[in-house]
This record gives structure tokens, sequence and C-alpha cells, in this order.
């Protein structure tokens, strides 16, 4: 029996594997997926997990649990041989191993893009995984109980003040959802007021949302700004070393919250450790149907989708543009991915990746968003509501359906839970504490 190897559990994956495990006739090919976490993540709903108004188990989806005819191992591919048809496994525990396959999907997708900035790798929290966008929120509210025993002054304000850098939908999405929820906070925190606030949005072009087009960018803006934010256009961090940050422009502030969202960025797997073919960005190299290589040449049972695909876009007019790297294209070259191989496999030529956008929609907080399709626009509640029932009809899987219409639900007649479980990332602390003073008591004459 043939192996098909998925090497990345994220969108593309996750649904090449799905899709596969439905139309594979028994005993036609064996689906294998590698992945270092059990889950897929929905990405979408990190801006909410930060906010609060998602439960961080309900942006992910499980492997193991949906995937039930495909072999889920648990580890990271650190190389791909494709001459040989192996790749390496490191696993989260024990020593590294290889794995042959016949057939190779690389839907690995990407990472955050950072700089070489000072104080950023010590101080800053990325929002591509479910992790760091509790770690986000956790921060945040144990910095409103933190601040609010303190007096008025610098370490209160430094405590309040919250720095994203990049302003693509990531982070104007997760920025702004942090802000509504701040803002929200501030009523069960008499000890505080908006003046203890500090949001900045720190982006290095000209606007932000390149998505969507000069007007609605604008428009997002200006209502940030109406919140409280400040919006830092044209401008890079030059260093955040413990925390003080400075600005090209020539702002300083003291910041606790860091969030890097500037970009991403391809794995070093497929620079450094793969035989597979890849452009000047390192994203592997993949034709129209989504076999990797050029038109000139083709690499056998090789295949790519995802952010770490440079696919060609042949609904654009610019020569030589390439997808988007997002969720609409990781989705839909997914399961085109898994419908090439079934017809690869049973000898019929595979179909080339063709999609026109939906258009963009974004979330800024509870009640507001903004949608656009060509030249029709949609802003405030209308968008927002547009925003949630796409996103719960996206998401996979009935399950987490139901439980994020559950907790949307609870939210709007409760609120959000404002809980922090900060302690979480080091759960060992107290126990740690009391052993010490037992320890030290004991020690002690008398």
């Amino acid at each position: 029996m043939r192996r098909i190897l998925v090497v990345g559990g994220g969108y593309a994956g996750f649904y090449t594997a799905w899709r596969l495990e439905k139309k594979l006739r028994r005993g036609e090919a064996e689906v294998v997926l590698v992945d270092p976490r059990p889950y897929m993540t929905y990405q979408p709903f990190l801006p909410e997990v930060v906010a609060g108004s998602v439960e961080a188990r309900h942006a992910a989806v499980s492997l193991r649990r949906n995937l039930r005819r495909t072999k889920v191992v648990s580890g990271m591919v650190v190389n791909i041989a494709h001459a040989d048809r192996t790749v390496t496994i490191r696993p989260a525990q024990g020593p590294d191993y290889t794995m042959t396959y016949d057939v190779i999907a690389v839907t690995a997708g990407a990472v955050t893009r950072t700089f070489d900035v000072p104080g950023v790798a010590d101080r800053a929290i990325g929002m591509k995984h479910v992790e760091e966008a509790v770690a986000i929120r956790d921060r945040l509210f144990t910095a409103f109980d933190e601040a609010a025993g303190l007096e008025p002054g610098q370490l209160r304000r430094k405590l309040l003040t919250v720095t994203f850098v990049g302003g693509g939908f990531s982070g104007v999405e997760g920025f702004a959802e942090l802000l509504s929820s701040a803002r929200a906070l501030l009523k069960k925190y008499p000890e505080l007021s908006e003046s203890d606030l500090a949001f900045h949005l720190v982006e290095a072009t000209p606007r932000i949302l390149p998505e969507v087009s000069d007007k609605p960018g604008e428009w997002v803006v200006n209502l940030l700004e109406k919140r409280g934010a400040q919006v830092h256009l044209n401008t890079t961090m030059k260093s955040a070393d413990d925390g003080h940050v400075v600005l090209s422009d020539g702002s300083e502030f003291d910041s606790e919250l860091i969030v890097w969202t500037a970009g991403n960025a391809a794995t070093r797997l497929l620079q450094n450790h793969s035989d597979l073919p890849h452009n000047q960005r390192g994203m592997v190299q993949v034709r129209a149907d989504l076999r990797i290589g050029t038109d000139a040449e083709v690499i056998e049972d090789a295949w790519a989708a995802g952010d770490d695909a440079a696919v060609p876009d042949l609904t654009s007019s610019i020569p030589g543009a390439y997808t988007v790297p997002n969720a609409q294209n990781a989705v839909r070259q997914g399961k085109l991915l898994a419908k090439n191989l079934l017809r690869s496999l049973r000898g019929r030529e595979p179909k080339k990746y063709e999609h026109h956008s939906l258009g963009v929609i974004a979330t800024l907080g509870l009640g507001s968003g903004i949608f656009q399709y060509k030249r029709l626009v949609i802003k405030g509640v209308l968008a927002w509501l547009m925003h949630r029932g796409y996103h719960v009809l996206a998401v996979p899987t009935w399950d987490r359906k139901v439980r994020v219409l559950a907790i949307w639900l609870a939210a709007f007649f409760y609120g959000r839970d404002i809980v922090s479980l900060a302690s979480v990332q080091s759960p060992r602390e107290a126990f740690e504490a009391e052993a010490k003073a037992r320890s030290l008591s004991a020690s002690r004459p008398g």
C-alpha cells in the first residue's frame, strides 16, 4: 500500500488528510500526518481567545479525534530527503528517526517573521498559536489585578501599556479585541480609569489592513483612535529592552505586554533541510496544480499547499503573483490537494487551483467589524455579525460549532470571562514555595 505523508497539521494539512481519508478506497493508500501539536488551530478565533470571547480549546480542532483513519505522528519533520523518499522526525521525547513514504504533501505552514530588534526575543509574544493567545489574555488580566493595588505612577502605567507590532489582519484584530476587552474590564476595577490604559499599534507602512482599500483602512484607524489607542504608521520598533519601547518616530514608553504580528516567514525546514526546490523567500516552489516544481519541471510524488507554498495566483492580473497566505486559500488548497492526490493515484490529470476571493472580514471588538468585497464595504455591527456567522460555519466539525455558539450565547447574557489563569504557566510555583518555607522552618533551631 502506498504511503501519503502529510507534513503539518494546520489548515492545508488537516483538510488534505480529512478529505483523503473520506475518499480513499480501502487498501488504496495509507495517510500519515506529522505535526508537533495534537490539534489544528483555527486562527480566525485567536483574536477572540485573546479577548476572552472564545474558550481556548474551542479554537483547537483535535487531529486524532477527527482524523480517524489517518495515522497521526506527534513530532516535527526536521529533514526531507525526497530523492530517497524519507523524512527525519524529531519527537517530543526520544531520538530522531526516519520514516519512508511514497508521496509527500508539504503543508508545514509559516512561522512568525521576526527581526533583530533588541529586546523583542526576550519580551514579545507571537499570535499564531492558541498558547500565545491565552498568554496574551492572561497577562493583560493579571496586569489589571496588579495595577489595581498600586498608586498612580510609572509602574501602574507600564502594567497597563500594550504594544502590538504589525498592522495586518492578525495584528489589527488582536489589538482591537484586546482593547475592547480592556475598556470593558475597567468597569470591574473602580481603582483604575481610561487614563491608565495605553494601547500602541506599530506599523512600518503608511497604512494598516493592506487587504482592504484606503478609506476602510482609514476608518479602522479612526475607530481605534476614538477608543484611545495610538496608531503609529510609517514606524518601526527600534528596541524593547526590559519593556522600554523605542520607536522610529521618536516615541518612548514602557510596555509590559508586547505582541509581535509583523508578518509570516517560511519555515527553516524548506530553506535549509530539504532537497525540494524553493524560491528566494524560502517557500517551496509549486505549480498551479499544487505539484512541486515549475512549468518546465515537475518533482514526481511531491505536492504542497498553504502558507509555505508559492502557489501561482491565476486570478491576479500581476505577472508572477502568488496566492495570499490566508485561511481562505489554505483551506481550499488543502481540499484541492486531496482531490488532486486522488486523481494522480487513479491515473488522471490534477486540476489547477483558481480561487476568486470572497472578500475580507475582520472583527474589531464586541459589536464592531469591517467587511469588504470589491467596492462593497460594510462596517459596524452588521459586519461583526457577518464575521461571527461566517466563522461559526467555517470552523470544522459540529462539535466546535456548537461549543463556540454556546460560549457566545453565554457571553451575550453574562459578559466575557475575566478570570486570569496565568499561574497555569508555572503550576509548581505555589507547591515549591510552600515546600521551601517548610524546609526553612524545620531547619531553624528551637
